[in-house]
């Protein structure tokens, strides 16, 4: 997965983002790899942004965050916040310390 999916939401369902959650995870699991294996010290984990932001090109067309935000380049809509299937994923790995992936 690139740093960011082109993604949209039907005004309903879940934006189901397994591709993001499998970033997530094979990141976490390198990092603990590196803490547990090879003694790396290791502060944290930060995946990019929690919410889609703008790229730096100004496009909203690529989306980043584990929370939707329901706008378009040229079209602010409600700006609706839409938690994604990842949001529930990291939120479980956060409240078990990377023990429930």
């Amino acid at each position: 997965m690139a740093s960011g999916v082109i993604e949209s939401w039907d005004g309903e369902n879940q934006i189901a983002d397994d591709y993001r959650i499998a970033y997530h995870r094979d990141h976490i699991n390198a990092m603990k790899e590196a803490i547990f294996e090879d003694g790396a010290q290791v502060i944290g984990y930060l995946g990019w942004g929690l919410i889609d932001i703008l790229s730096s090109q100004g496009d909203m067309r690529k989306r980043y965050g584990v929370v939707y935000v329901n706008r378009e380049n040229h079209d602010l809509k409600d700006l609706r916040r839409v938690p994604k299937k990842s949001y529930a994923w990291l939120k479980k790995a956060i409240h078990s310390n990377g023990e429930e992936m």
